[in-house]
This record gives structure tokens, sequence and C-alpha cells, in this order.
């Protein structure tokens, strides 16, 4: 039962994305910023061919490629193993999400729709946060989880 609770957040998480790109995609002219709090906070569509941040532009089928293995990986995870963290498994449905949202872009377009423009910030979309938010929660439950008693283990003793 859990799992579908995790399943279902990433499948909101999902249609969050996919309407508010439908709708930046039909109501935003490419490259023309749209203030929302002066030029602090703006909508602007841009086109990205790369990966985050617009790193490695142009390398489409490599970022459709991984994004389908990581897809795939986490989608199992969720699903078959058994993971104590209500934070990890969590995250891990925030980042299946935002992986999910931008691979349908790349299938779809051939790049991933940004829109999100803060003042100093690289342009982003629902996924790019959902993966970050994701990965925030994974790395705090490792970092401060305490969910298990680690004295025991021979690695962690200097």
């Amino acid at each position: 039962m859990a799992r579908t609770r995790y399943l279902a957040l990433a499948i909101l998480l999902l249609l969050i994305d996919r309407l508010t790109k439908w709708w930046v995609f039909t109501h935003l002219e490419f490259g023309r910023p749209n203030n929302l709090i002066g030029n602090v906070i703006r909508l602007t569509r841009v086109h990205n061919e790369g990966g985050a941040f617009g790193i490695f532009p142009g390398g489409g089928v490599v970022f459709l490629i991984v994004s389908s293995v990581v897809s795939v990986i986490l989608l199992l995870i969720l699903l078959t193993m058994h993971i104590d963290s209500r934070l990890i498994r969590t995250g891990m449905a925030f980042v299946l999400a935002g992986a999910v949202g931008n691979l349908v872009d790349r299938i779809q377009w051939g790049y991933v729709l940004d829109f999100f423009e803060f003042r100093g910030f690289p342009i982003f979309n629902v996924a790019d946060a959902c993966i970050t938010v994701g990965a925030v929660f994974i790395i705090l439950s490792i970092l401060f989880g305490g969910e298990r008693d680690r004295s025991t283990r021979k690695a962690d003793r200097v």
C-alpha cells in the first residue's frame, strides 16, 4: 500500500509538470520575458537542448538515454525494494517525476521546455525543481536520517 502512495505522488508531480508546460507552450511566446514580480521573477519560455542549466547543449540523445535509464531504475526501486526512510522514498518519487517529465519533453519536442526565471539563476521548470527537491530529500535523509544504528559497521569506524 505504501508503495502506491509514492507512485501516486510521482504521478501527481508529473501531471503538474505536464500541465504547466502545456500552459507555457500554448500561452507564452518563445524568448519573451513576462514579469511576475518586477524583473526578479519572470516566466520566459526557452528550449533547453542540453542538460541541467543548459550544460552540454546538443547532447539530446545522451540525455534521452540517461533519463530513460534513471526513470526505469527509480520506478523499479520504488515498486520492488523495501526502503525504511519515508524521506528517501519521497525524494525518489520527486526525482522520478522530474526525470519522466523532462524525458517526455525530449521525446515530444527534442528539447526540455524551461520557463521559471529567478534573477541570477538559470531558467528551469517544475520537473527540474522536482529533481532538485528530491535530491535534497535523499541527501538529508542519508546525512541526518539516523534511522539505524551504524555503530557496528566496520566501514564507519575510524
